[in-house]
């Protein structure tokens, strides 16, 4: 089972803030990889993570080929560190949408003033820290 505890709360919503932007690894359907921060990364409910696609290049067509990926999170600060496994699922209009742009920090908003950004919603499988060891799993 996936619950979201307070403390990821806590660390991963003002992660930007605070100076260490979550980590996203996502793979095309042809294997390649990329990587990058997603200041905007949010926890969205108990068995979500989500964030702002506002640069609609690399990552929002790796998770429209294969929605599998890897969100890393890392305070050197707090020494606090996971892995967040699961399944993507994109949002170009309606509630859910709504939702994730209404909670994006304004620093990442700003950058898409005209709303033209994409609410990315990851389900979580599972949740490693840094060694591997499944602190949770579906």
């Amino acid at each position: 089972m996936i619950k979201i505890i307070d403390q990821m709360r806590e660390l991963v919503d003002p992660a930007l803030a605070n100076g260490c932007p979550c980590i996203l690894a996502t793979v095309s359907a042809d294997g390649e990889p990329d990587i990058g921060y997603k200041g905007s990364m949010m926890v969205f409910d108990d068995e979500s993570l989500a964030y702002w696609e506002r640069t609609k290049r690399q990552h929002l067509k790796n998770v429209t080929e294969n929605p599998k990926v890897i969100v890393l999170f890392r305070d050197a600060k707090t020494k606090v560190a996971w892995r967040f496994h699961g399944k993507a699922t994109l949002h170009e209009s309606g509630p859910v949408w709504e939702q994730v742009m209404a909670r994006t920090v304004p620093a990442e908003l700003e950058k898409d003033p005209e709303h033209k950004g994409a609410a990315v919603v990851i389900k979580l499988d599972k949740i490693t820290n840094m060694g591997g060891q499944v602190l949770q799993s579906r």
